[in-house]
């Protein structure tokens, strides 16, 4: 259980209920929740100083103030994860951008309400600047997510309106059971979309030279 006062029930949201939050001030990132299927249970929003003092072992984001809590990963979400960032790393060696994975924190609106905190899969930051002892300030350049029963409608839908509204540049939606690998990337502010399959080269358009090897990502062993 969170400890403190400002703590959010658990269950505050889930993914199959409607989420409209009351008409105040919004960010982009709120106008980017405001039309998807999210449901808030409380008229309480957080920040991301409320989401520092909890302490109850539990990961959680924060999207426009209202509180996801996301369940472990699976061993085929971690394979994949692992796979992926391996050859992130490899590729990045030596070069400006630097490559993370979760949990690590990402404050998209922080310089304004500071009430989304995300922790993406894999993210790339070219910008130093933006990288602080807590995480991220700011949109990274590129972002990875990998679908799980829990999340799959999150990732799809609200995070990929919200991560074309703050500007990532390039968004990866993976498909662990299909073995497809969905890019998002940004022009004119609105995602082009491009679909590779488990032993295409993918290339990633917003970093130099740099392509995933996709049947080094998807492990035989689970098709």
């Amino acid at each position: 259980m969170l400890s403190k006062a400002s703590k959010p029930e658990r269950g505050v949201t889930m993914d199959n209920e409607q989420y409209k939050p009351d008409e105040i001030e919004e960010s982009a990132v709120g106008e980017a929740v405001r039309s998807e299927s999210y449901v808030r249970k409380d008229d309480q929003r957080y920040t991301y100083s409320d989401y520092l003092e909890w302490d109850d072992d539990q990961r959680w984001e924060l999207v426009d103030g209202v509180p996801f809590l996301m369940s472990a990963p699976s061993t085929r979400h971690q394979e994949l994860c692992s796979n992926l960032h391996g050859q992130l790393f490899n590729l990045l060696k030596g070069k400006q951008c630097k490559v993370f994975f979760a949990p690590f924190d990402v404050r998209l609106n922080a310089d304004t309400f500071d009430n989304t905190v995300v922790q993406p899969d894999i993210i790339v930051i070219c910008d130093r600047a933006k990288l602080d002892k807590a995480g991220c300030k700011g949109a990274p350049d590129f972002v990875i997510e990998i679908l799980s029963p829990s999340t799959s409608s999150r990732d799809r839908h609200l995070k990929f309106d919200l991560y074309r509204k703050v500007g990532v540049r390039e968004y990866w939606v993976i498909e662990p059971d299909e073995n497809i690998l969905s890019a998002h990337i940004l022009s004119n502010e609105d995602y082009i979309t491009r679909i590779y399959g488990e032993t295409d080269a993918a290339p990633i358009s917003v970093l130099d030279n740099c392509m995933i090897d996709l049947s080094e990502v998807f492990p035989q062993e689970w098709s």
